[in-house]
């Protein structure tokens, strides 16, 4: 039951994003959207491993990707608070080597969000924040059941 529960919620995480986005204009960074890659994937995964004769490797594979999301939500914290520069595209134009034209012509071109941007917060804490211990704890919870199954 835990490979339901865990897959429910991470395709439950990426669909309040999806709603933040859609219905309440919480606009994404890049970011944000390797996030919710991440818990898709991981859904997907822990789900794929109830009808799979290697049921500990595809748990395993989806701790890996609920670690990997964790450390993109990491960065992205780390992104919002300035510890660190983006290395993606997080918005903003290059402001050197461009002509008069290509400025212009980026005046009609929607940038981008900014990773550091934050557009919401719950109790002062972002949606990245709450997403590397959402990461986190279900890693656990498949770190917990993939050892339990190689126990048994």
């Amino acid at each position: 039951m835990l490979p339901i529960a865990v897959g429910l919620i991470c395709w439950g995480a990426a669909a309040v994003g999806v709603i933040a986005q859609y219905a309440f204009d919480v606009e994404p960074c890049i970011l944000c959207t390797y996030q919710r890659i991440a818990y898709g994937i991981a859904g997907a995964i822990a789900l794929a491993s109830l009808f799979s004769k290697y049921r500990a490797l595809f748990l395993g594979g989806c701790t890996a990707v609920l670690v990997i999301g964790a450390a993109i939500a990491f960065y992205h914290v780390g992104v919002e608070h300035h510890w660190w520069a983006s290395v993606t595209s997080c918005g903003g134009a290059p402001t050197t080597g461009m002509s008069l034209n290509d400025v212009l012509s980026q005046l009609n071109v929607k940038q981008p969000k900014a990773c550091d941007e934050v557009d919401w917060t719950l109790f002062g804490v972002s949606m990245a924040t709450y997403n590397v211990g959402v990461f986190l704890a279900l890693a656990a919870l498949m770190l917990f059941e993939t050892r339990r199954g190689a126990a048994s």
